[in-house]
């Protein structure tokens, strides 16, 4: 591990957390945020890769901004053989930190891996500060003392990540030690959120590397190399984005424990707070109902879509591109809107036109239409085609935006219950044909006008 360099003052203070596998590193992340941003499953090894959050700590002049980043477990023996990049990851961690916390496990004790750990860090040029943790269990008081025998870092400090005791104590030693003295340093707000999903070795971990310019994820051609959701902040042209990396989802059947599950409901909430979705598939591997699961989950939330076809350097052929679009659409139901590119993560071909795509869907989807402008495209759709339901007439009176992001129309009629699906999606067509929504998708909404209006009396 190598010294830091001189601290940035346009930066966030660096925290990084360490230690051998299941010492409570990322449960101390989860209350350092205030929230569960990392996995925390009793197994060992669940992180493996740099997990760096923008965070509030308390200090003696109020709350700072810091960025804290969870590592995986020194010394973890791993079931993928990734033990090594996961030490490359954690290095990463120590070298760009400002302050160091060192996490023990009052439970278990003094155990041999605690001294490797502290081998690592011994000498180091910066401050380390040994944190002893689960101190809430009985009878551990007297091994906490016996942590001093690492000789490395400042304490021992006795927390209980999971329950909260000591932490605000650790945190007020932290912020004096940090660069600077009360800096109100903020973190620039995103310009967007934008999720990579996939299944198992897409390339998604590669392309978060690639938009980041740097080794953040771990690669490798072991499938389910990610296991959680990471939120990656990096800039590009003066502007900050949030990637969010995803854990490759796969049939429920085929899960193998408990990590993997909470790894898939991780990509599904990812899609769910994403601003633009990047739904990212290798050219080389037909696409799955697990694909199609993902692009269904995006029409249901209304996520703008970038199709994102990788490993395309490596296709031949003239005439491939244009049968691989075709292909595409026929599987992909739902996703005639979203555009398609073509891509090479791994030499970072394509990067631009998907972050310049990202950009123009998220300020698509916020735009608002005048009502009157709205209006005449609806009362057009209607001549052209007008809605029927065996007999019965069906009238449409007037429509308005209620909101953006997605864009979100009330359409206002005499009976909800006589416009079927396929006229409401003809209503949805037009709209994107004749409004500036050519990539992003649309939500009506159906409300009985005499229903509405007397609900408004009320």
């Amino acid at each position: 591990m190598t010294e830091n360099s001189a601290p940035n003052p346009a930066r966030l203070p660096r925290l990084a957390i360490v230690g051998r596998p299941n010492v409570g590193k990322s449960t101390l992340l989860n209350r350092l945020c205030g929230s569960r941003v990392s996995i925390v499953e009793p197994t060992a090894g669940v992180t493996r890769d740099r997990v760096s959050v923008p965070s509030r700590i308390p200090t003696h002049w109020g709350e700072r901004w810091v960025e804290v980043t969870d590592t995986g477990g020194i010394g973890i023996v791993d079931r993928d053989d990734l033990g090594a990049d996961v030490e490359r990851q954690v290095a990463f961690a120590v070298e760009l930190a400002d302050v160091v916390l060192f996490v023990v496990d009052a439970r278990e004790g003094l155990m041999p891996l605690d001294k490797a750990v502290a081998d690592r860090l011994r000498g180091l040029a910066k401050p380390v500060l040994l944190v002893v943790n689960k101190v809430d269990a009985k009878g551990v008081e007297w091994e906490i003392e016996s942590f001093r025998r690492l000789g490395v870092g400042e304490g021992p400090f006795a927390i209980s990540a999971q329950g909260g005791e000591g932490v605000t104590d650790l945190c007020l030693r932290i912020s004096e030690l940090l660069p600077g003295e009360t800096s109100d340093l903020t973190p620039p707000p995103p310009v967007m959120k934008l999720a990579v999903v996939g299944c198992r070795n897409a390339g998604k971990s590669t392309l978060i590397n690639a938009f980041a310019g740097e080794e953040r994820m771990i690669v490798s051609e072991i499938p389910g190399t990610t296991r959680d959701s990471v939120d990656v902040r990096f800039e590009r042209d003066g502007r900050t984005f949030v990637a969010i990396d995803t854990a490759g989802v796969r049939k429920k059947s085929k899960m193998q424990d408990a990590i993997e599950f909470f790894s898939d409901a991780r990509s599904l909430k990812a899609i769910r707070r994403a601003d633009v979705v990047v739904l990212l598939f290798d050219v080389f591997q037909p696409l799955s109902q697990l694909d199609k699961k993902l692009a269904r989950y995006c029409v249901d939330h209304y996520k703008p879509v970038i199709l994102a076809a990788n490993k395309w350097d490596l296709v031949e052929g003239q005439n491939t591109r244009e049968e691989f679009v075709e292909y595409v659409r026929k599987e992909l139901s739902g996703m005639a809107h979203a555009p398609l590119v073509f891509m090479t993560a791994k030499e970072s071909r394509g990067i631009g036109e998907v972050l310049r795509l990202a950009e123009e869907m998220w300020e698509e989807s916020q735009i608002r239409v005048p009502t009157a402008e709205l209006n005449r495209v609806l009362a057009r759709a209607a001549e052209s085609r007008s809605p029927s339901s065996q007999g019965h007439r069906v009238r449409i009176y007037y429509a308005t935006q209620i909101e953006g992001t997605p864009p979100t129309f009330v359409v206002f009629v005499n009976d909800k219950k006589l416009i079927n699906k396929d006229y409401i999606r003809y209503l949805t067509h037009r709209l994107r044909d004749e409004l500036p929504f050519k990539r992003v998708p649309l939500h009506l909404v159906l409300r009985d006008r005499e229903r509405s209006e007397e609900d408004s009396r009320r």
